[in-house]
């Protein structure tokens, strides 16, 4: 991580309200044209940085203590330090949503740089990962998320879309458990019965989504068939809830979980259970 400190900036510590915790971070563009010249000059990239803080301290509307953002990423892959760690942003709408997440800035625009670099980008998932060591929750959305604005512009949201990856690494993300819920008790019931849907399976050494097509197997399915009456009033909760695409090995994966706890998480449940009932009706 290449980090220009606020004492390197020639700053005092920010006098913005302390917060040790948030649920994750938002990430930003300066939403106006912003110079070519930062790809090749990494001093105008300072100065940039500083334009905005005057800028903002400047703003008597807004009232901003410090510069808005906790820190800022530049085209060079350098982590710029605004308000820091623990700190509460001014960046993301109002207080209720400063105080949801912290705020990181990619000094790209709405005009001439637009497009985050790849060492930008690094440098954003440097300062995303450090806020997390210091209090920063595992979610990473855009400042569009939770309030009406173009921020962070097209191409930064795409990569926050994608997971916010490390250039380089592995694009491809789990499904996201917060995209289904149920409550406490329905989760129970349903984990219940993917845990009674593997042991069945397991005692006859095979996986739940290989139950058809042997003769071992066939037995299996018949012996679940018997059982549809028993998960009927599951599958109508089921069938409420959004559809969830997953392959058989992250199926297997999330199966073993399920009956090894089963209180675990509602959503992990609601996904086992939904792939059950898709195998249940074929």
């Amino acid at each position: 991580m290449k980090l220009v400190t606020r004492s390197q900036l020639g700053w005092p510590a920010s006098a913005a309200p302390s917060q040790t915790s948030t649920k994750g971070v938002k990430v930003h563009y300066e939403g106006a044209p912003v110079s070519t010249k930062l790809l090749t000059d990494h001093n105008a990239c300072i100065t940039e940085w500083k334009n905005i803080r005057k800028s903002h301290l400047a703003n008597t509307a807004e009232g901003y203590s410090d510069v808005a953002y906790n820190y800022a990423a530049c085209p060079h892959g350098y982590l710029l330090e605004g308000r820091g760690l623990r700190k509460r942003t001014g960046a993301n709408g109002n207080q209720t949503l400063n105080q949801g997440h912290y705020a990181i800035v990619g000094l790209v625009g709405s005009e001439g740089l637009t497009q985050p670099t790849d060492a930008m980008l690094s440098a954003i998932r440097d300062g995303i990962d450090l806020l997390r060591k210091n209090g920063a929750g595992s979610e990473i959305k855009g400042h569009r998320d939770g309030y009406a604005t173009a921020c962070p512009g097209g191409p930064l949201y795409a990569w926050v879309q994608k997971g916010a990856p490390r250039p380089g690494t592995n694009t491809t993300t789990p499904p996201k458990e917060e995209d289904v819920s149920l409550t406490s008790a329905q989760a129970k019931q349903l984990t219940d019965i993917a845990a009674k849907v593997n042991t069945i399976v397991d005692s006859r050494r095979i996986a739940p989504w290989q139950y058809k097509g042997t003769n071992e197997a066939q037995d299996a399915y018949a012996y679940l068939r018997g059982t549809k009456d028993q998960v009927d009033a599951l599958l109508k909760k089921v069938d409420a809830l959004k559809p969830v695409d997953l392959t058989d090995e992250q199926l297997a994966k999330l199966a073993e979980k399920v009956a090894a706890a089963p209180a675990l998480a509602d959503a992990i449940a609601e996904k086992v259970a939904q792939k059950v009932a898709d195998r249940l009706a074929e």
